[in-house]
């Protein structure tokens, strides 16, 4: 196994997340807030989206904003017109000059040289392509409307735009892969040289198809050991192949990191707009409902409809613990003291210490990393450092 190493974020300020929650069609595994009702709703949603953005401007209390990011959903499903009209409302709203990363996930088979060719005048520089797998019936038996292949030509059609910085989604332990199988989609991957890459262990979330599926027997779940294999050859063939491995999901090349979602785990103050997205400004935490029929027609006639809760300080203290150990960077004790006073400093380094001694986490002075073997018993150790309030 490759070790991790210390690696430090560059600063990063205020980030702004739009929810797009139109797809094709719903892949089996996915519990987003999504829908397939694009042409009865597109129009109003993105009036809806700058309007809000319009009514809540002020949560960003002027800072400027750097990232930008659509997700979904399937914002690559939007016509152009209409993405076009919502990057010129947010510009109008937010004046987004000061935006160094703007992201746009998309599906590869909406990846065409016309659609390509449009993000660039808006400013989009960056897109997170969901390409899930490289083997066709991987990709057929989770609903991926794309091929392999398809994927292979986003890659190239997306360069010949000019937009090189693409970060791509994985996933492993999907019934049917197999431990070598995987290890041919990664190295399959790496030949694409993009700059990023995400892979993440497939859930069963309750109520999706892929749960139904599984509850009545029809399909049974990778054998935990081999989810295991799959994960370190994942870190192993990235890592040798130049990755830096940043985030216990997310692999870049130097320079490479997303700028948005680091910002998220170092406890940035982010906005988020549309339907189901969340917002936080470092004390309370905003979340619009998941329904169009709510969300569309209250924003539209001026009023704002997330729900609210204030974040106390135990709340704050077990996400900065949980997010900075996802992180290569870890989590700074010395910082911990200062913004949440010695109980909880003390509470921490106690904790931590049986796991230094058993291998699972390093330090450096005040700062605290999962070494290779805790990753994969993160979420144990995590837990055992969470607060005792």
């Amino acid at each position: 196994m490759v070790s991790r190493k210390i690696i430090t974020f560059a600063a990063i300020v205020a980030g702004l997340y739009i929810h797009i929650p139109f797809c094709a069609s719903r892949c089996i595994y996915c519990d987003f807030f999504s829908t397939t009702l694009l042409q009865q709703w597109g129009e109003q949603y993105v009036d809806a989206v700058i309007a809000e953005a319009r009514l809540r401007r002020q949560e960003l209390n002027n800072e400027p904003v750097r990232t930008v990011y659509l997700g979904g959903g399937t914002p690559s499903q939007l016509p152009v017109e209409l993405l076009r009209h919502l990057v010129e409302g947010l510009h109008q709203v937010f004046g987004l000059q000061a935006v160094d990363e703007f992201t746009i996930e998309a599906n590869p088979d909406d990846v065409t040289p016309q659609w390509c060719e449009a993000l660039v005048p808006l400013g989009i520089n960056r897109v997170s392509m969901g390409v899930q797998s490289l083997e066709d019936t991987v990709l057929q038996f989770i609903g991926r409307r794309h091929t392999a292949q398809q994927a292979v030509q986003a890659v190239t059609t997306l360069r010949d735009a000019g937009i090189t910085n693409i970060s791509i989604d994985l996933i492993y332990g999907i019934p049917g892969q197999t431990v070598a199988s995987w290890n041919d989609t990664v190295k399959r991957a790496i030949v694409l040289q993009v700059p990023h890459l995400s892979a993440y262990g497939l859930t069963y979330e309750v109520n999706t198809r892929l749960w139904h599926a599984r509850e009545t027997g029809d399909v049974v779940e990778v054998p935990e050991e081999d989810c295991i294999a799959m994960y370190h050859s994942l870190v192993d063939l990235l890592c040798q192949a130049g990755y830096e491995h940043y985030e216990i999901s997310n692999f870049a090349r130097p320079g490479y990191y997303s700028r948005h979602n680091s910002s998220y785990w170092v406890g940035t103050p982010y906005l988020g707009l549309g339907a189901a997205a969340h917002s936080y400004d470092g004390k309370v935490r905003r979340s619009n409902p998941a329904s169009l029929k709510r969300y569309v027609p209250a924003v539209l006639k001026g009023m704002t409809t997330f729900d609210e809760e204030r974040v106390r300080d135990w709340e704050r203290y077990d996400e900065r613990v949980m997010l900075g150990l996802r992180t290569a960077r870890g989590v700074d004790a010395r910082r911990l003291r200062d913004d949440f006073g010695e109980r909880y400093y003390n509470h921490f380094v106690q904790q931590a210490s049986p796991h230094v001694a058993s291998g699972l986490m390093r330090h450096d002075g005040d700062r605290y990393v999962l070494t290779p073997q805790g990753v994969l018993l993160s979420d144990a150790v995590i837990r055992d450092l969470m607060s005792d309030v």
